[in-house]
C-alpha cells in the first residue's frame, strides 16, 4: 500500500555505484516493503523513482527529512 510524504531537508540517494543524487524537496509517495522503501516523485515534468534501504528510510524520517502523511 503506497502512503504520501514530503521531502523536506536533503534526502539523497546513490545511483548504482556512482554518485549521490538529490531527491527533490516536495511530495512523494511512497512503498514500505520489509528491507526497503521505494520512492516517487515528479520534478520538472519528469517522474523519478528509487529505492533506499529502510534502515536510511527510518533516519530520515527521524531527522524529519522524510514527513509521512497521516491520511
Amino acid at each position: 500500500m503506497s502512503q504520501q510524504a514530503i521531502i523536506r531537508g536533503e534526502v539523497s540517494f546513490r545511483v548504482g555505484d556512482g554518485v549521490m543524487m538529490p531527491i527533490p524537496q516536495g511530495p512523494v509517495e511512497i512503498e514500505v516493503a520489509d528491507d526497503s522503501v521505494t520512492l516517487g516523485w515528479l520534478a520538472h515534468g519528469s517522474a523519478g523513482s528509487t529505492a533506499i534501504t529502510r534502515d536510511e528510510y527510518e533516519r530520515y524520517v527521524a531527522e524529519g527529512k522524510i514527513r509521512v502523511s497521516d491520511d
